[in-house]
């Protein structure tokens, strides 16, 4: 047998079909990931760190598609149902595989390693392109193939430009099953490398076309430009591709709405791009303009967006109160006065006891604002106007509001 650091991607994956058939029994779950992963390491020489990598990727990807029904075994395995213990440990495969590309490659670790990378990437071109729906089983490695260990070891962007001429050739490959979602994410991930960011988005546009848009697809590009500090760059893209990510789940929004959070920190002038987009967005996307709203010091519109929807103090912890209470307190006062008569018009005692304690915070609000007297004069005056009120009034003398 060929010596293992001498063979080709397709000859490894061969060789670890030959070790793993034995395991064709066993339940597709987490100890079978263990077992082929240990059947395979047995056989595995001293590789240099570069090849190494490439060559544990190649072991978990064939293991990865093993449990996706992707490659036939001696019991026939084969279909699209995948249970429960195996999606579990799909799972645990994919974050090994996340882990293992964020390791540095260096290219000259090793004899052969370019021409090994070429073979991974036309693998992972080959699986990704045929990948349909919500899956991103190989979608993923492609992407990370490139952010971690082909451009960051590349002179020149030349290899980008030879990948959308293999993408072009695919799609023209007569009887091909590829999938127009992630030839066109592909299409996309390239011209952004290429900094050619119009047409990539351009390409999110035909995306969203015919498509829903994955948003992890699209965080890929934001958190490179993020920690690549190019700030306006990122919130072109921002403005650029909310329309595409709009009907996103909203912690999908919240995440991509973070973004905007490190743009805004360097260019400040940058924070009226993110208002007008995430107004629009409401009510769905109100969790995240009234963050926006406190994280950004916008105390008087954040009251008044309670105001307006009919929101009250008790439907938030106290906590989030304090930054207001720190720097406008004054802001807070019809926020809760319009609550506790909300709650007197209930007519009944929990409400009663609800003003109270609403009541109870309004005190202390005043007296933080050195205003008893005010205070006094409010508390008096709401005594004497519901006066006929009894059981509000006990319990305003329970609470030792008045006397």
């Amino acid at each position: 047998m060929k010596p293992i650091e001498q063979m080709n991607v397709a000859e490894w994956h061969a060789l670890f079909k030959s070790r793993t058939e034995s395991l064709s029994d066993l339940t597709r779950n987490a100890a079978y990931v263990h077992s082929a992963i240990t059947a395979i390491n047995q056989i595995k020489p001293t590789l240099s760190s570069a090849q190494n990598n490439l060559f544990e990727l190649h072991a978990h990807l064939h293991i990865l598609m093993l449990l996706l029904n992707l490659i036939p075994d001696q019991k026939g395995h084969s279909g699209s149902f995948i249970g429960f213990h195996t999606h579990a440990a799909i799972a645990d495969v994919q974050l090994a595989i996340a882990e293992l590309m964020q390791k540095k490659s260096d290219p000259a670790d090793g004899p052969g390693y370019w021409q090994c990378l070429e073979e991974t990437l036309a693998f992972l071109r080959r699986l990704m392109l045929v990948e349909s729906g919500s899956k991103t089983y190989f979608s993923d490695p492609y992407f990370w193939l490139w952010q971690y260990w082909i451009i960051p070891n590349q002179n020149d962007m030349s290899l980008c430009l030879e990948e959308l001429q293999q993408l072009n050739a695919a799609s023209l490959k007569p009887g091909s099953a590829l999938s127009r979602y992630p030839f066109l994410l592909a299409e996309v991930w390239m011209n952004f490398f290429l900094q050619r960011d119009e047409e990539a988005c351009s390409k999110l546009k035909e995306i969203s076309s015919g498509n829903e848009l994955r948003p992890s697809d699209l965080f890929h590009v934001l958190t490179i430009m993020t920690e690549k500090e190019q700030w306006q760059r990122l919130s072109n893209w921002l403005v650029e591709t909310k329309p595409y990510i709009e009907k996103s789940r909203i912690n999908a929004l919240e995440i991509f709405y973070s973004y905007w959070d490190d743009v805004i920190e360097h260019i400040p002038d940058a924070e009226q791009l993110m208002w007008a987009p995430l107004i629009q967005s409401l009510p769905y996307a109100s969790s995240i303009y009234e963050g926006k709203l406190l994280r950004h010091a916008k105390w008087q519109q954040w009251i008044d967006y309670q105001l307006s929807t009919g929101t009250e103090p008790l439907d938030y912890r106290v906590g989030v109160f304090a930054p207001i209470e720190k720097h406008a307190p004054e802001l807070l006062l019809p926020f809760y006065h319009q609550a506790v008569e909300r709650y007197v018009l209930l007519k009944n005692r929990p409400g009663y006891k609800t003003a109270v304690k609403l009541l109870k915070r309004l005190a202390k609000l005043y007296k933080k604002r050195k205003d008893e007297e005010r205070w006094e004069t409010f508390i008096t005056a709401f005594a004497s106007n519901h006066s006929r009120l009894r059981a509000l009034q006990e319990e305003l003398r329970k609470g030792k509001l008045i006397p």
